[in-house]
């Protein structure tokens, strides 16, 4: 099977550049060095193996990232980032998938941003951007419960913190310095990609079944909103400013939970010894989002705090529908159980800090409440993260350790905790090359996240190369 499109756009880019450069070539004594067409990127090897057993591959990475930058005039600016990827291991299973190259040799491409950005747009205080753009929010160190813009993404579950970028108006108003009021559109409702390889259950949730049931196989439907400005859009209005040492910021988000939850089950027999189907239907719920955020440094300590409530705009009821089970009912028998209630807002925060050594050593701290797929304030778990980092030779070796523990039950914690240990070696060859050798260690009780991973303690290699 052929990729015309993947193909095209190689073409297209290859061309540009090429056609950019000629251009700037004829003209380079009348067009300042800053207008030129600006190409950097990285090329990241990232390789991970599991240390148990026969040591299987649990990732296979080898990224081209292409950044383009170039000032059209002293009033606008071009930027774009694209994803060129050979990413997974082949999943062959008939001698057919031979034919497929994309099988043999999976690979794919993504355009992270591409947008246009206008400075003094109609006023002097008034910056537009359009197209498709990452939009930011918050303070804290990767972990941000206001930044809620941008779908996750969540390809890579030891990458926190990382999202997609949108098609987006994004626009930007200085009342002065330190004070600006920020407004967002974004026309089209993109929802959360889910991990990917042995990670790809990570995030689903436990199924309670009644005593006598055994589950045997599942399916869903996705209930996607409608493509039109009131189901599909989401807007946000931000304002930010600085007094006293103090960068904060209060936010507004009126969108869409990326991460859909189940509001209809039904359960089907499939045998006569308790062995049952279970079909379910999943919704993205719509959600107002009200955040606030600060940091500041107190005797070189960096200190920030965010948070984020987030008010459901209805209840979330999940019915279970029991009518196959009870086949002579004359009435359909269904439950409903109050997942989210829109008079329950549930708040998601942040606290944390940095310092930087005399020696050279750095330490961060941060205590979140309520990770990424928590939802209701019976379900919001406690993470502390700690990274702690030494350097070498220069800054040359880096030694940073970090790790996570986490609690979801405090009046039960032996059966209720989890924790990540992640020592790594990272090495500075060269300016421009940088090589990382780390492991992954889980362990942990219950249903939470990080515990689900005890299973997967890993060896990763990462080579970065940076141009």
């Amino acid at each position: 099977m052929k990729h015309p499109n993947l193909i095209s756009i190689m073409i297209i880019l290859l061309l540009t550049s090429s056609i950019v450069k000629a251009q700037d070539s004829l003209i380079e004594v009348q067009t300042p060095v800053e207008n030129k067409l600006k190409l950097s990127g990285e090329l990241l090897i990232d390789e991970r193996f599991l240390l148990k057993d026969n040591n299987d591959w649990a990732w296979n990475e080898n990224r081209l990232s292409l950044k383009l930058e170039k000032l059209i005039t002293d009033n606008s600016k071009f930027y774009s980032e694209v994803w060129l990827r050979n990413i997974g291991l082949p999943n062959l299973t008939t001698s057919a998938n031979l034919y497929n190259k994309g099988i043999v040799d999976p690979y794919n491409l993504e355009i992270r941003e591409a947008y246009i950005q206008m400075f003094g747009f109609l006023t002097n205080n008034l910056d537009l951007k359009i197209g498709r753009q990452r939009i930011a929010w918050g303070t804290a160190d990767k972990l941000n419960p206001t930044d809620n813009l941008n779908p996750y993404d969540l390809e890579d579950i030891l990458d926190f913190g990382r999202h997609r970028g949108s098609d987006a108006i994004n626009m930007n108003y200085y009342f002065s310095s330190d004070f600006s009021l920020q407004g967002v559109f974004i026309p089209f409702f993109q929802p959360v990609n889910l991990p990917v390889g042995i990670f790809a259950n990570a995030l689903n949730p436990p199924m309670n079944l009644p005593q006598g049931m055994v589950l045997k196989g599942t399916s869903d439907n996705l209930l996607m909103p409608m493509f039109n400005l009131e189901e599909s859009s989401i807007a946000g209005l931000k304002f930010k400013g600085s007094a006293s040492g103090i960068d904060f910021s209060l936010s507004y988000v009126w969108g869409r939970d990326g991460l859909p939850m189940a509001t209809r089950n039904t359960f089907t027999p499939v045998d006569t010894l308790g062995g049952i189907n279970i079909y379910s239907q999943l919704s993205f719920i719509r959600t107002h989002i009200i955040g606030a955020d600060l940091v500041t440094s107190i005797e070189g300590v960096g200190l920030w705090a965010e948070a984020a409530v987030f008010a459901p705009e209805k209840d979330l009821i999940m019915t279970n529908d029991l009518s196959a089970l009870y086949p002579l009912s004359p009435v359909a028998v269904t439950k409903d159980t109050l997942l989210l209630d829109r008079t329950k807002p549930f708040i998601k925060f942040i606290i944390g800090g940095d310092y930087n050594f005399c020696d050279g050593s750095y330490l961060n701290i941060q205590y979140l409440h309520g990770f990424i797929h928590e939802k209701g304030n019976v379900n919001l778990n406690d993470y502390f993260f700690i990274r702690y980092e030494l350097k070498f030779f220069n800054e040359k070796l880096k030694i940073p350790i970090g790790g996570a523990f986490i609690v979801t039950d405090w009046n039960k914690i032996k059966d209720n905790y989890a924790f990540v240990l992640i020592p790594q070696v990272t090495y500075i060859a060269t300016d421009d090359v940088e090589i990382t050798l780390s492991t992954s260690i889980f362990d942990g009780k219950g249903e939470n996240l990080f515990a689900k991973l005890k299973d997967y303690n890993m060896f990763m290699f990462k080579m970065k190369y940076s141009f």
